[in-house]
């Protein structure tokens, strides 16, 4: 690919060939011949395999014969340089008889025909014929990627039978979809049956249909899109502007660096940019479609590589691909198909040699392969990266940035936030934000320096800090440059986005939980599970906890539980509950943030993603509690005999719902804070807490205030149900024993365990309204 320069004056062309059409952009270069790598791909023999370059120059478009074989014709003629526009026919390796194409003037939305409606624009951002069309069906059309659906989609994440388009008696369409795993969609919004009209936009993975006459018209999306993003401005509380008017296009297979000093907004835009936090005013139009309408739809085709890992970095790179797989395809995706993916992507991101090895142990740009290498596994068209090169040196930047330049020549639109200048030359296009949230460059990379008068980039950036009254933003608006790579393309009609018919006005039932959910709890336990038991240092702690809490708590209660004993024996196995199941927890949720926001993103379920955590650390948890109670217990007498069952088994079962209450609250804390490191300080101070409010120390029942708020405190319920099993009030004179709650009746004893259960659900329904916050904020709309 050549430099995509344009002038202003130079036009969209419509190229047509064999059939097929393509909307040329002036900001690109086009590449003709027999290589399957060109943008215009000619199968005639007599084309040489780099045959001719379509691109602009001085204004207009040109043709230049890069040395054919056969050569290349024009009325007859053989030309090796042509001026170019509409209505001119050329002719490749024959002037009789090769390949023909022939260019013409982009149509006017209101001129296309009854064939190709005025919405198409909207529907596939460019005049490109649709993929495939048939006949609007007399009965039903079955759509999926299994072969024996009358509408074959090839595309992984469309489900084996995915959706069906049904003819009613009445003549109108609708769609039904038959529980697919990424959901089937109606003008950008989820839908299991709507009614369809003409203009209505039915999404079904990468492919969009539309009803066109007497047609149904399918529209692949297959990676070459345009990104048009005018007028984003962000404002937080206070006034304060993040980003202030962003307009920029960027370009089918376009590499777009966002560079700027500290505090310029180049995280906002990203935010903004992928639906993490949409703007308060403009529009993003992901090929022609407004992305924040269609965030549901669109979501899919949209790649993230934030920063911090997106990959639990205990596993092997193979498997850690294998589970992601396992999220994003339908569960009716056999095994080897998800395992061809992944090893497409392994090879493709050049870590066919490291696949067995453990993320952890790779490099840290080798790391950011493998992100990449689990984005790709949905082939998305739009793929982003925050600071993919941030803490490597100059080699490995390279190398990464390389990559990058790669990923966007097969057809992807890569836009990379950066702080490194090392490699912007490799680079289409170079975004620089100036303090305050405004563009003071746009444009090629290597044109930059020259537009400010500054011979480096260190002196650019450090102007950027020292000259924060210069209107950076003025200056560029005012340039040649603005004028050539925003304002000549931005200024172009956008259509505007689909308008819903009237069939589609009839508002859809309630989306139950798809059946997905169960297979994604099941992918999750088990990656969950493998990730802890490749963490050597959880294991130890996991098992030497319980042991030294109960033998502690064996010490104490000596061979029989008596009144010097009793109540610091249950004060000890109430501690070693509550750390035991807090331990596991405080930490989980928040070291995995990175990775929730970015899985939830594209439709994992936040309900399967907590289960999965209950499940996994309360199975842990509960073991644990077992055996803390039979080693603090083992050989030691228990006074009575119990409420309903033996009194060492309702101990245990204390203690167990105890560890799991605390388990609940340690993902409770670790849902609130915000980093890893204060985890730790809380985990003390809940201990801490549960020991003065479990009814051990303080007669609570005659404090009133800290009584009622130790009914929010687990271990109050948890000691006063061990006390209820061994009758504290008989066997511990005095009047700390005379609580209610440790009354030896079988209602106190199930309101005592009852009152765990409520505060482990009531824990668990704060913690999923906690994750909420962590979530895209389109999808929270």
């Amino acid at each position: 690919m050549g430099e995509r320069e344009f002038a202003l004056t130079a036009p969209q062309l419509v190229l047509e060939t064999d059939g097929d059409s393509q909307v040329m952009s002036p900001s690109r270069t086009y590449a003709v011949g027999r290589d399957p790598a060109s943008d215009i791909v000619l199968s005639d023999p007599r084309v040489s395999w780099h045959h001719a370059v379509l691109h602009v120059g001085d204004g207009h478009w040109v043709l230049d014969d890069t040395g054919s074989t056969n050569g290349t014709f024009c009325e007859g003629h053989r030309v090796a340089h042509l001026d170019v526009g509409p209505g001119t026919v050329i002719w490749f390796g024959s002037p009789a008889d090769g390949a023909c194409c022939r260019l013409s003037a982009l149509p006017e939305p209101t001129a296309v025909s009854a064939r190709q409606p005025s919405g198409l624009t909207s529907i596939t951002g460019s005049f490109r014929p649709p993929t495939t069309v048939r006949p609007l069906p007399a009965k039903v059309v079955r759509i999926g990627r299994a072969p024996d659906n009358d509408l074959v989609v090839g595309d992984l994440s469309v489900s084996r039978h995915h959706a069906e388009l049904r003819a009613r008696a009445d003549g109108r369409y609708e769609i039904a979809d038959l529980e697919s795993h990424n959901g089937t969609f109606l003008n950008g919004q989820p839908v299991l049956q709507a009614l369809v009209g003409p203009g209505d936009l039915i999404g079904i993975g990468h492919s969009v249909f539309c009803l066109v006459g007497d047609e149904l018209q399918e529209f692949a999306d297959t990676g070459d899109i345009d990104l048009d993003v005018e007028g984003l401005t962000v404002q937080v509380a206070g006034g304060k502007v993040l980003l202030d008017q962003v307009t920029f296009p960027v370009g089918q297979k376009c590499l777009l660096a966002v560079a700027g000093p500290s505090g310029a907004g180049k995280s906002t835009l990203l935010n903004a940019l992928t639906g993490l936090r949409p703007a308060d005013q403009g529009t993003v139009r992901y090929d022609g479609r407004d992305l924040y309408r269609d965030y549901a739809e669109l979501r899919s085709r949209i790649g993230l590589v934030p920063q911090d890992d997106i990959l639990h970095t205990q596993l092997k790179v193979r498997r850690a691909l294998s589970y992601a797989a396992e999220l994003r395809f339908p569960g009716d995706t056999a095994a080897a198909e998800r395992d061809a993916r992944v090893e497409e992507v392994i090879t493709e991101l050049g870590l066919t040699q490291r696949a067995d090895q453990v993320i952890s142990s790779l490099s840290g740009g080798q790391r950011k392969r493998v992100s990449v290498a689990l984005e790709l596994l949905t082939k998305p068209s739009l793929l982003f990266l925050d600071e993919p090169t941030s803490g490597l040196d100059p080699g490995m930047d390279h190398s990464v940035m390389q990559m990058l330049r790669g990923l966007a020549d097969d057809g992807r639109t890569v836009i990379v936030v950066t702080h490194s200048v090392l490699s912007l030359d490799l680079c289409d296009r170079l975004l620089l934000l100036a303090p305050g949230g405004r563009i003071a460059w746009y444009g090629p990379p290597e044109e930059t320096l020259d537009h400010f008068s500054y011979h480096n980039w260190p002196e650019a950036f450090e102007a950027f800090e020292n000259e924060r009254d210069r209107d950076w933003a003025g200056q560029f608006r005012a340039s040649q440059p603005f004028r050539r790579y925003i304002a000549g393309v931005t200024e172009r009609p956008v259509p505007p986005g689909p308008e819903p018919s009237a069939a589609a006005a009839v508002p859809a039932p309630p989306r139950p939980k798809p059946r997905r959910w169960r297979k994604q709890v099941g992918t999750l336990c088990r990656r969950y599970a493998s990730a802890l038991a490749a963490d050597r240092t959880f294991i130890a702690v996991m098992i030497a906890l319980p042991f030294i809490m109960g033998a502690m708590a064996h010490a104490l209660a000596g061979s029989t539980l008596n009144a010097d004993t009793a109540l610091n024996a249950l004060l000890i196995l109430c501690v070693g509950g509550v750390l035991t199941g807090a331990a596991n927890a405080v930490r989980e949720l928040v070291k995995e943030r990175t990775i929730y926001q970015r899985e939830r993103a594209v439709g994992l379920s936040r309900s399967a993603y907590l289960c999965s955590k209950v499940i996994v650390l309360g199975t842990i948890t509960v073991v644990q509690s077992v055996v803390l109670t039979m080693v603090a217990l083992a050989g030691v007498k228990i006074p009575g005999g119990g409420v309903y069952l033996p009194p060492l088994l309702e101990i245990t079962l204390a203690v167990a719902l105890l560890s799991v209450s605390a388990m609940m609250l340690g993902l409770l804390i670790s849902a609130l804070v915000k980093k890893e490191e204060v985890t730790m300080p809380l985990l003390v101070l809940v201990a801490i807490v549960q020991v003065v409010f479990c009814g051990a120390l303080l007669q609570l029942d005659q404090i009133p205030g800290l009584n009622q708020l130790s009914w929010l405190i687990p271990s109050r319920w948890a000691f006063a149900a061990m006390a209820s099993t061994v009758d504290l009030h008989q066997l511990v004179p005095g009047n700390l024993a005379d609580d209610p709650l440790f009354a030896h009746r079988p209602g106190i004893w199930l309101i005592d365990m009852g009152m765990l259960v409520v505060l482990a659900v009531v824990y668990g329904l704060v913690v999923a309204r906690l994750l909420r916050r962590h979530e895209p904020a389109v999808m929270r709309r």
